[in-house]
């Protein structure tokens, strides 16, 4: 199966058929169980792209998924989503016995004329990359696997003017507790986040520090993500539980730090200071100084003098 030729799954449907389960009860919305699937995913390397939104809580898993150009190995209960048209690669070395767990699937037609069809992009976990996914308690599991049967049993029953509604408030119960155990997630994984702090100060120092600075100018969040190997969105949600700042926030900070150096410790003027911090106008670092401290460059300047 080539890299560059994944299979498009345009319908919930589409799914059903390619992993050999029975017809769905509904075509827009879907709860399946991993051990119930009679067609499993083939020895080597499958690629999927999805035009429809998933969650997934998997254990006990004999195979490897690629996400972007990594590669994860899950051994444990952990829950992943995914927005519609983000590409998945499973790679399964040999064929073995499905893993456990469910997914839910959630078309973008189901959610119209509702405002979960706006709301649901504020959720940044749909593009986590796979190896942020959330690694759910047992207490976490069983809130999840709840909720999904309620929303199971409601589409399964007669569905009515009501219907609708009900499940959209089950899967914004489902996603607002995926944010809570995501924030969970980052206050309990405290050697992880320990040393992602610690990465990002060295990076931010040897960039400034280095020629990347005058080359490219100042760092960008994507950059930050890139040398981190993490998504923008995860990077973001994580800076924001441990201080409270934003991405932009914690590189603003940095520049001011390394301003305050260079004007009480060297003699280079404003405009050297500025360029060698990466900005192409000396008024822009003027005005990002004072905003930050509330007095000029200059200004803070004469109080060493």
């Amino acid at each position: 199966m080539s890299d560059n030729k994944p299979i498009r799954i345009k319908t919930i449907s589409d799914f059903h058929k390619l992993r050999g389960l029975p017809g769905s009860k509904h075509p827009l919305i879907s709860v399946i169980n991993y051990e119930d699937m009679t067609e499993q995913a083939k020895v080597g390397k499958q690629s999927l792209l999805f035009d429809f939104y998933t969650i997934s809580v998997k254990r006990d898993m004999d195979h490897k998924y690629r996400y972007g150009q990594n590669e994860y190995d899950f051994n444990e209960g952990v829950m992943f989503c995914m927005a519609p048209h983000q590409v998945l690669s499973v790679i399964r070395e040999e064929q073995g016995k499905n893993p456990s767990g469910w997914m839910l699937m959630i078309h973008p037609d189901f959610l119209w004329n509702t405002a979960l069809s706006t709301s649901i992009k504020r959720y940044e976990f749909f593009d986590y990359s796979v190896n942020e996914a959330l690694f759910l308690s047992e207490d976490e599991e069983f809130k999840m696997k709840q909720i999904i049967e309620n929303i199971k049993q409601e589409y399964q029953s007669h569905i009515d003017q009501f219907s609708q509604n009900i499940i959209i408030s089950q899967l914004e119960t489902l996603f607002n507790y995926s944010e809570r155990f995501y924030q969970r997630q980052f206050i309990t994984r405290k050697k992880a986040s320990h040393q992602f702090l610690e990465q990002l100060e060295i990076f931010l120092n040897e960039y400034f520090e280095g020629e990347h600075i005058l080359r490219n100018g100042l760092p960008t969040v994507q950059l930050l993500s890139e040398k981190l190997n993490m998504s923008t969105q995860y990077m973001r949600g994580l800076l924001k539980s441990l201080t409270g700042q934003t991405t932009q926030q914690i590189i603003h900070e940095k520049v001011i730090e390394k301003a305050k150096e260079r004007l009480s410790t060297t003699e280079l003027t404003i405009s050297e200071i500025a360029y060698e911090l990466g900005f192409e106008h000396s008024q822009s670092f003027n005005k990002l100084f004072k905003a930050k401290t509330n007095i000029s460059p200059m200004e803070f300047r004469k109080s060493f003098n």
